[in-house]
């Protein structure tokens, strides 16, 4: 029978073989599982193959430097967060600095020391796990809001939807990186709060004064639900604020103008488009161009940014936003 060995991943990237053997005795003795790679391909290679939990990597390797290596796995959004730590002979200032700039975590210098080596590695792994496990607790709040759309028979797909389309029209708009990965997340996440609100609210026909408030709350409860993941507290500003308008007439804070977040506006923009090209059981789905119809007389009404449902419209009219959907269900009639 086969032993699975487990504990935590540690990439060891050195062209010199007496010092990958030292490092590899000295982290399997304290509970790692030690993998090697003797050059930068080879390195980004192994991380693909069997993403590590810690990389130790020297900066002087063949193929790319370490310095181009840690570049190249900051840009990734698999191995954005992974620990790295420079190993480098050079004492020069200029170049500790550069390996900051590339994103390692932590430095040490040749001829290394074995408990120095030992308590980086410890804590960089320490972090790694904290980490995780806000990730995955951040999955696990993905799942729920997936669940939303089985308690509405008429919204499935919406999250994915909702989460492609604004992470399109983020792109639309030159936002960077960093926000993109807020849309796409804020997408699915943007009705965590009606986890919250009672199944006798979703019925056809129009609700009751009292009833409208209770569901206005959703975007509190899940400003809340987020705001204990640090995970997550990215999407706050979606969750809380999508539904505000620039005329200071939306909800719950009655935001105005430049004041409410611009990964709000998008979301909301595009949940608009959604609602109204979907069947539900209180309206027909409008097409395409009704539905743009709808955008745009919410900026006649002062209620939306021009510049964001003509860019929105542009994708939509291009194509490219089914590109960006693969709207499969709730999908709305065709223009015209």
């Amino acid at each position: 029978m086969t032993e699975t060995r487990t504990g935590p991943r540690v990439l060891v990237v050195d062209d010199d073989e007496r010092v990958t053997s030292y490092f590899e005795r000295l982290l399997e003795k304290d509970g790692c599982i030690v993998t090697v790679a003797a050059d930068g391909p080879s390195a980004l290679e192994a991380v693909t193959r069997n993403a590590p939990d810690l990389i130790l990597l020297d900066v002087v390797i063949p193929g790319l430097d370490g310095f181009e290596v840690c570049r190249r796995l900051r840009r990734e959004p698999a191995t954005r967060l992974t620990p790295i730590i420079l190993i480098t002979g050079l004492g020069e200032h200029d170049r500790k600095i550069e390996g900051l700039e590339a994103g390692a975590d932590d430095f040490l210098t040749k001829p290394v020391d074995t408990q120095e080596l030992l308590a980086r590695a410890r804590s960089l792994l320490r972090l790694k796990r904290y980490t995780d496990d806000l990730d995955s607790a951040a999955s696990i709040i993905m799942t729920l809001a997936v669940m939303i759309e089985s308690r509405d028979g008429f919204a499935q797909g919406h999250c994915h939807r909702m989460a492609n389309y604004a992470t399109a029209l983020g792109r639309e708009i030159g936002l960077g990186e960093e926000d993109l990965q807020t849309l796409h997340r804020g997408g699915f996440l943007h009705d965590i709060g009606m986890l919250a609100i009672p199944d006798s609210l979703r019925k056809p026909g129009s609700l009751e004064p009292e009833e409208y408030e209770l569901i206005k709350t959703h975007t509190t409860v899940g400003d809340t639900l987020c705001g204990n993941l640090r995970s997550l507290r990215a999407v706050r500003p979606i969750v809380r604020h999508h539904h505000e308008r620039l005329d200071g007439s939306g909800y719950p804070d009655g935001l105005r103008g430049d004041a409410i977040p611009l990964v709000a506006q998008v979301v909301g923009v595009v949940d608009v488009y959604d609602a109204v090209t979907t069947q539900r059981p209180y309206q027909r789905a409008k097409s395409i161009e009704g539905a743009l119809e709808v955008l745009r007389h919410h900026v006649e009404l002062g209620w939306r940014r021009s510049d964001l449902v003509d860019a929105f419209a542009g994708l939509v009219r291009s194509g490219r936003l089914d590109t960006f959907a693969g709207r499969e269900s709730g999908a709305p009639p065709s223009a015209g």
